[in-house]
C-alpha cells in the first residue's frame, strides 16, 4: 500500500491526527514512569529484612511513674524471666529498636575518631547475647557477644561499645581488601573492635532517602535502661499467634505499671513490614490504576475518531470498493493510517518519558529510567492502537459499493 496517500488525507485531518498523537505521547511518558515506579515498589516490598520474620513477635512496652535507671534494670530482667516462662517462646532479648520500625538511631562509622570523616552512616540496634538467637542472624565471621560484654545506657549515656557486630555489607564496605574481623572501626572518640558479622540485618528505615545504606547495620551490646523499652520474641513453629495472644496479659500480671498500645503494642513481623512498605504498596496500586485509567481512555480516542472517519468517508469508500478495492484494502488503510499516528505519538512520547524521568530524578532522587520501559511502553501503546482501530476498520471495509452512488 503507497503511504502518500494516507499521509494527505491525514492532512486534511490535522486536529484529529494532532490529539491521538498528542494523547499517544502523554501516555506513554506517563505510562513508562508509572511502571518504573511500581517495579521500584514492588521490588522493595520484596527485600528481605535478614532476620526470621515469620516466628517473630515485638512488643513495645513503656514504664509508668518514671522509674529511675536501676528501677528499670530491674524490670526489664523481671520482663525477660516472664517473657521466656511463656510456653511457644524460644528467646527474646530487649532493645532500641528492630528492622523496618521505622525508629531508631543511626551513627556516622569510620576507620578514625573524626566525626567529620566517616565511612558511611550506620543503624544502631541494641543487643545482647540473645539478639542474634532470637532473629535469626546468621554469622558469616567472628562470634556472638558474650554475656560480661552487656552493658547499660540509659538518655544520658554515650554510645562507646568496645565491640561491635556489623554486617556483611558493612564490612564488606569498611575492609574491602579482607575480613572484618579482630580490625578497628569508630562510632565514637574510642575504639570499637569488630568480633562478628552477620549476613544481612535491615535498618529500621524503608525510606528511598536510606536506601544507600539499607544493610548497613550495626549491634551494639547494650540494654537501654529506658522507660520505653520494645522486646523481639522468638516463636516456636506455629506457636506465633498463641504468643501473641497471651504476652499482653502476662506482662501485665507481672506488673500492671506500664502501658502496652493495645492498637500495635503487640506485633507480627507480617503486621510490621505490612506498615512500613504501606506507603510503597499504596504507590503500586495507585500508578497501577493509573495507567490502566490513561490506556483505556487512549484506546478509547482512537477508537471513537476512527469511527468519526468512518462515518465521514463512507462514500469515499464507496467509491474505492467501485473501483476494485477489497474488504482486505480497506482494513489495511484504516490500519497503516493509524500505525502511521501511532509512531508519531510514540516517538514524542519517548522523549517526553525521558524528559519526565529526569524531572522525578531531580525533585524525588528516583533512578534513572530504564530503556527496557519505554521499548515496552512503545510496544503496549502501538499494539493497543492497533486493537483499538481494528472494529471500526472491519465497519469501514464491510461499507459496499453502492454507496458511491449515494449523496451525501
Amino acid at each position: 500500500m503507497q503511504i502518500k496517500p494516507i499521509i494527505a488525507a491525514l492532512r486534511h485531518h490535522k486536529a484529529g491526527t494532532l490529539l491521538i498523537a498528542m494523547q499517544i505521547a502523554l501516555t506513554l511518558a506517563i505510562v513508562c514512569n508509572a511502571l518504573f515506579i511500581i517495579q521500584q515498589r514492588l521490588a522493595r516490598l520484596a527485600q528481605p529484612s535478614g532476620i526470621d520474620e515469620p516466628h517473630l513477635l515485638v512488643v513495645g512496652n513503656e514504664w509508668a511513674g518514671k522509674p529511675g535507671a536501676d528501677q528499670i534494670a530491674a524490670l526489664m530482667a523481671e520482663d525477660l524471666a516472664t517473657l521466656r516462662k511463656i510456653p511457644g517462646v524460644a528467646n527474646v532479648y530487649a532493645t532500641n529498636t528492630y528492622p523496618l520500625s521505622d525508629g531508631g538511631i543511626a551513627y556516622g562509622i569510620g576507620h578514625t575518631p573524626d566525626k567529620l570523616k566517616p565511612i558511611s552512616s550506620t543503624a544502631i540496634y541494641f543487643a545482647d547475647a540473645n539478639a542474634l538467637s532470637t532473629l535469626g542472624l546468621k554469622l558469616a565471621a567472628g562470634r556472638n557477644f558474650h554475656a560480661d560484654e552487656i552493658g547499660q545506657i540509659d538518655r544520658h549515656g554515650r554510645v562507646e561499645p568496645s565491640v561491635i557486630i556489623i554486617t556483611s555489607a558493612l564490612a564488606r564496605l569498611l575492609f574491602p581488601d579482607g575480613s572484618a574481623v579482630g580490625k578497628v572501626a569508630y562510632l565514637s572518640a574510642k575504639p570499637s573492635l569488630i568480633i562478628g558479622v552477620v549476613e544481612r540485618m535491615r535498618t529500621p528505615w524503608v525510606d528511598t532517602g536510606f536506601a544507600k545504606w539499607a544493610d548497613y547495620s550495626t549491634l551494639v551490646p547494650y540494654r537501654q535502661l529506658e522507660p520505653i523499652t520494645q522486646y523481639v520474641l522468638r516463636t516456636q513453629p506455629g506457636q506465633l499467634e498463641a504468643v501473641a495472644h497471651r504476652v499482653r496479659a502476662d506482662l501485665y500480671a507481672a506488673n500492671r505499671m506500664r502501658v502496652i498500645s493495645p492498637k500495635d503494642g503487640v506485633q507480627t513481623f507480617a503486621q510490621v513490614r505490612q506498615l512500613a512498605y504501606g506507603g510503597d504498596r499504596g504507590m503500586a496500586i495507585l500508578m497501577s490504576g493509573i495507567s490502566m485509567i490513561m490506556l483505556a481512555i487512549t484506546g478509547a480516542g482512537i477508537v471513537g475518531l476512527t469511527s468519526f472517519w468512518v462515518g465521514q468517508r463512507r462514500k469515499q469508500i464507496g467509491v474505492r470498493r467501485a473501483l476494485g478495492a477489497t474488504q482486505r484494502d480497506i482494513l489495511s488503510y484504516f490500519l497503516t493510517e493509524n500505525l502511521l499516528i501511532g509512531l508519531a505519538g510514540v516517538t514524542l512520547g519517548g522523549l517526553l518519558a525521558v524528559v519526565l524521568n529526569l524531572w522525578l530524578m531531580k525533585q524525588f532522587e528516583m533512578e534513572r529510567l530504564a530503556p527496557g520501559y519505554v521499548l515496552l511502553g512503545v510496544a503496549t501503546l502501538l499494539l493497543l492502537g492497533q486493537g483499538a482501530v481494528l472494529a471500526p476498520a472491519l465497519r469501514a471495509s464491510h461499507v459496499p459499493p453502492v454507496e458511491a452512488t449515494r449523496s451525501v
